[in-house]
């Protein structure tokens, strides 16, 4: 088959999530393209530190501004602003900052190969991704009541925690009813969901987990890229009680036997065959 005619930003080639600023790359035969996002009060030589960056910024931009506003002074003394709906190009050796209340959003096809390109691609590690969630949670709110879901979500939560920690696993985040975890492969991350699922019904709740493998990203304690999204998606497919889990992770788990769930449509990322997990993998928290 030739190279795909379409693309868009939901599957990137590369991401990149710093200090105020949010970049996703997608190549096109010989063309890159970047979809960026500068927060309201991002500047370049504030924080630009951060990812490494000089003084003025080196990087010659082209592009269409999709949203919010940006103030541009170059390095001869030149200043100018770039508005919603207005194509740009802005030369090497410049500051910049968002003079918006809403992010400034922009298509990039001139800087989109070179602008962050060392740190979107330094930075990823691999990982297993582990999301939990409490099956009809609002559910259990109303039923319950404030107070009570509180002390169960609460002890759930630790109760969980102490697992992921016990399988050398890191959490990462609570999602609310949830939480948010990272393995160094997915044996452990995949003994962990079981112990989860069968501590959760002793509280009185089910859970539901969904497991992938993939590069992440780590900024300021917290994990970013396709990834985590693709793991997020899998958990929402799952059953109650169930470990599902996607084709990347079932094929680095030989020894665990897993039932077919067929392909799966999942927002933002596209279709995507899913795994149940059948037989418990060692139980050794030690094991690999």
């Amino acid at each position: 088959m030739g190279e795909p005619h379409i693309r868009d930003f939901s599957r990137p080639d590369d991401e990149f999530r710093g200090d105020g600023i949010w970049s996703r790359r997608i190549t096109l035969g010989v063309n890159t393209t970047a979809l960026n996002i500068h927060e309201p009060g991002w500047r370049w030589s504030t924080h630009a530190r951060a990812i490494g960056g000089e003084l003025w910024c080196p990087t010659h931009h082209a592009g269409y501004a999709l949203a919010g506003s940006l103030h541009v002074v170059l390095a001869d003394g030149t200043e100018f602003d770039v508005a919603p709906r207005s194509l740009f190009d802005i030369p090497p050796g410049h500051d910049a900052w968002v003079t918006s209340a809403v992010p400034y959003e922009t298509i990039d096809w001139i800087g989109a190969r070179s602008w962050l390109a060392d740190q979107s691609s330094s930075t990823g590690i691999l990982a297993t991704i582990l999301f939990s969630d409490v099956v009809e949670s609002s559910l259990e709110v109303r039923q319950r009541g404030n107070r009570q879901w509180s002390d169960v979500n609460a002890a759930l939560f630790e109760n969980c925690r102490e697992i992921v920690i016990a399988y050398g696993g890191e959490v990462v985040k609570s999602t609310g009813d949830g939480l948010l975890a990272v393995f160094n492969g997915p044996s452990r991350a995949l003994r962990c969901g079981t112990d989860m699922a069968a501590a959760a019904p002793h509280l009185g709740v089910s859970v539901r987990i969904g497991i992938h493998t993939g590069e992440v990203e780590r900024v300021d304690g917290d994990v970013h890229g396709l990834a985590v999204h693709e793991a997020a998606r899998i958990m929402a497919a799952a059953a109650p009680g169930e470990i599902l889990v996607s084709e990347t992770t079932r094929m680095l788990t030989a020894s665990v036997a897993f039932d077919d769930r067929g392909e799966h449509e999942l927002k933002g990322i596209g279709v995507r065959r899913l795994f149940a997990m059948r037989s418990r993998p060692g139980s050794d928290p030690n094991g690999a």
